[in-house]
């Protein structure tokens, strides 16, 4: 396995990578940095936003969303880098100091957002997370929402099963991976331990590859860990980064992992960067958002 930086850029706090299959293109945000980046063959897009953007996901409309600290956005993908055209398309969370934070489609296309207390300085310095504040989302393509948890700490993973009974959520302030079946109405179940507390760093986001298996990035604990579909550990994926923070599968055959990672105290030289990974095994499509 060959890991590489895939651009120059460094990122504050990489977040969010999202691979676009018909346009063969990777998307994912500088949260802290307040940049939403596209990357098309070797060309990197910037879209600088006026808040700290978490999530920067295609839609089948042809434009993108955004999701801000003041709501879920509409991005003209057309509009320039520095005067970006930003429609409002819904506010998930109306609890007041509360951040987006992790943000995936599921098969059907509807946006699910997790979101937490703001952790972030206007200049990009962390704040203590003192509350458990955050909630869970469903966005409909018609922006209807739709509260599915309350009391979250800092949500990270939104992965489903093949047959969308199964949510697999992580609570990073709980140090924890959780199982959730879901109701024929769309209700969550009760909260089952899927994957605790492990002494390489805590989860962050992840990708689900066609076996099943998922692949979750350590904050702090320099690696990917793959999971077996019942939670336990099936390989250690080390990373020259101090603090990956998501993965996603890409490139023609989804058999490319794009992790993207933060700064760190440590300054590692690859802090913050894109890395690329090829992989023995394909992963799932992303979805794109459906409105």
């Amino acid at each position: 396995m060959t890991l590489k930086a895939l651009t120059q850029h460094r990122a504050r706090l990489g977040e969010g990578p999202f691979w676009d299959a018909p346009t063969q293109a990777l998307y994912w945000v500088d949260i802290a940095g307040k940049q939403a980046l596209r990357l098309i063959g070797a060309n990197v897009q910037i879209w600088e936003m006026p808040e700290h953007v978490s999530a920067f996901i295609p839609c089948e409309s042809g434009d993108a969303l955004v999701a801000l600290s003041s709501g879920v956005y509409r991005l003209d993908l057309d509009s320039p880098g520095l005067e970006p055209r930003l429609t409002l398309l819904c506010m998930a969370d109306p609890q007041p100091g509360n951040r987006p934070n992790e943000a995936r489609c599921d098969a059907q296309g509807r946006l699910w957002l997790g979101t937490m207390q703001n952790n972030i300085g206007e200049n990009g310095e962390d704040l203590p997370v003192t509350r458990r504040s955050g909630g869970l989302f469903r966005i409909d393509r018609d922006a209807r929402v739709t509260p599915l948890l309350r009391g979250l700490g800092i949500p990270n993973t939104l992965l489903w099963s093949d047959d969308a009974t199964t949510l697999f959520f992580a609570d990073s302030l709980d140090a924890t991976l959780y199982r959730y079946f879901i109701h024929a109405d769309g209700n969550l179940d009760t909260a089952y331990v899927w994957f605790g507390p492990d002494k390489r760093g805590v989860p962050d986001g992840s990708a689900m590859d066609a076996e099943g298996y998922i692949w979750n990035a350590r904050w702090d604990g320099s690696c990917l860990i793959r999971l077996t579909p019942d939670g336990h550990v099936d390989r250690i994926i080390e990373l020259p980064v101090s603090r990956p923070t998501s993965c996603v599968f890409g490139g023609e055959d989804l058999k490319t992992l794009y992790i993207t990672s933060a700064a760190s105290p440590l300054n590692h030289p690859l802090d913050g960067a894109v890395l690329s990974l090829r992989v023995d095994v394909a992963g799932n499509p992303c979805t794109r958002f459906a409105g």
